[in-house]
């Protein structure tokens, strides 16, 4: 018999839950573990800004006494306003190939979500856009990323029997660095400097890229990913907490920003080494040496770097911008000894993104999807 339990959000009941992911994945070489303190303070109402707009619930399910599965329930209000939808979301889920515990988390989602007045249920997804989202569906034999869900095969079956159909997909990429700028590449940054009035900035100070671009980089990330499938635009609140945690762990070498005439922000790349391996060797906690995997994985050597995010101004996309970003990151690539990128999850539909990995080798290396079912 499958027992369901509602865990209260306790620092205590988050560590358990994030740790049954851990711990059910402990012998497989593709996954890549959270560190328990970030993904702790992601579901915790008390720390994570989105809960402003957000509400959730935890679900654990049992067999025997011990944990066989997990889920959380999500409603992102500010999503379900701007779109007019009653959606809830499900996320964080992971379980056993075991169909009445997958039925029963899913089961108890959708009840939840019915009684919250919800017509349709989404996932995987998180809070929001920074969290992760979409169920692997291709690609189970290739090492994960620190930005993505690695789950086993069983899953994308165990929510079709349950009446769950595909609502999104999005394509990763491998993308080789190449050994010098595509001659194409460079020939249109520079058309595009001149046409534009564009420029590249780099930074060497993490204190001065706060204060001058820090708000303005979110805010590009909010314009860029409009209408993008259930965005949830971050707010001022957000931004704040984002600022502080994702700007002191980056490699400001590998942090290009594109500004106009008037120092307007245009455009940003943002890549950092993989930190998949260091990662695996920390087993999500930062003590007593997981701190020590982490500083080796961002300071030592590395021949795969992670493209985190590309966001270029609405009215500049299409132009040629991504070519002046990459124009300035693959001399960076290529100092450091990268020779793999990682495109991470990218519409499959988002063709303007797509577009830009036509000057590289590269292979599409895996697939994962958002799923739906009425209510």
């Amino acid at each position: 018999m499958i027992e369901i339990k509602t865990l209260e959000p306790t620092k205590e009941n988050l560590k358990a839950f994030t740790q049954y992911q851990i711990d059910l994945y402990k012998e497989n070489p593709y996954f890549v573990p959270p560190l328990i303190s970030d993904d702790v303070a992601t579901l915790s109402p008390e720390k994570n800004p989105a809960f402003d707009f957000c509400e959730s619930v935890y679900f654990m399910a049992y067999k025997d006494g011990k944990p066989v599965g997990r889920i959380a329930g999500i409603l992102n209000k500010q999503v379900n306003e701007h779109h007019k939808t009653s959606n809830a979301r499900f996320g964080f889920i992971d379980f056993i190939d075991d169909p009445e515990v997958s039925a029963a988390l899913l089961e108890a989602v959708e009840e939840w979500a019915r009684k919250k007045g919800m017509k349709k249920l989404i996932g995987p997804l998180g809070f929001t856009d920074l969290d992760h989202e979409g169920m692997l569906i291709e690609g189970f034999q290739e090492a994960g990323t620190m930005a993505t869900i690695y789950n086993h095969a069983y899953y994308a079956e165990h929510l079709e029997r349950l009446g769950y159909k595909k609502e999104s997909d999005w394509v990763e990429f491998l993308i080789d660095v190449p050994d010098e700028v595509p001659e194409k590449m460079t020939r249109i940054a520079e058309i595009v400097k001149k046409k534009y009035g564009l420029k590249v900035l780099k930074y060497k100070s993490r204190s001065r890229i706060k204060n001058e671009y820090g708000r303005a980089l979110f805010h590009l990330i909010n314009d860029a990913y409009d209408g993008l499938y259930e965005y949830s635009h971050l707010t001022e609140k957000q931004i704040e907490y984002y600022i502080d945690i994702y700007l002191g762990l980056l490699n400001l070498d590998l942090v290009t920003l594109i500004v106009d005439k008037e120092g307007h922000l245009v455009g940003v790349g943002i890549s950092m080494p993989s930190m998949s391996n260091a990662l695996r060797k920390s087993r999500g906690k930062l003590f007593p040496i997981g701190w020590y995997h982490l500083l080796k994985g961002l300071k030592g050597k590395n021949d795969i770097v992670d493209l985190l995010l590309v966001a270029v101004k609405p009215e500049y996309q299409n132009k040629g911008v991504n070519a002046l970003l990459f124009t300035d990151l693959i001399p960076q690539f290529q100092r450091y000894g990268f020779r793999k990128a990682e495109s991470n999850p990218e519409m499959e539909t988002n063709s303007k993104v797509q577009n830009q990995w036509e000057y590289f080798k590269y292979r599409q290396h895996r697939r994962r999807r958002s799923f739906y079912k009425n209510l």
